[in-house]
């Protein structure tokens, strides 16, 4: 019996090569897979509703403004014109 050793038996150093990369490749797979699992069971949870209020028509326009898609006449005459309209009756 030779045990691995010597002609016949086929195995050759493509098998070696072989199954090096196999491990490699299983390796590589188990540590991505344990990656992905703390990082799937750690992030904050993204699903949560946001109880914000949505922003006002002020805020809106103020928010135009400092992107400088409207001048400081135009911001002024807007706010003017929302500060003078009346309220709708949900509004109060």
């Amino acid at each position: 019996m030779m045990f691995w050793y010597g002609n016949g038996n086929g195995v050759d150093g493509w098998v070696y090569v072989l199954m090096t990369v196999g491990m490699v490749l299983f390796w590589g797979a188990v540590i991505i897979g344990v990656i992905a699992l703390v990082r799937h069971t750690t992030r904050p949870e993204i699903h949560a509703p946001s109880h914000t209020p949505p922003p006002t028509p002020q805020q809106l326009l103020a928010e135009r403004f400092a992107r400088g898609e409207i001048d400081e006449h135009e911001y002024r005459s807007r706010l003017d014109v929302l500060h003078q309209a009346p309220r709708s009756p949900a509004a109060r």
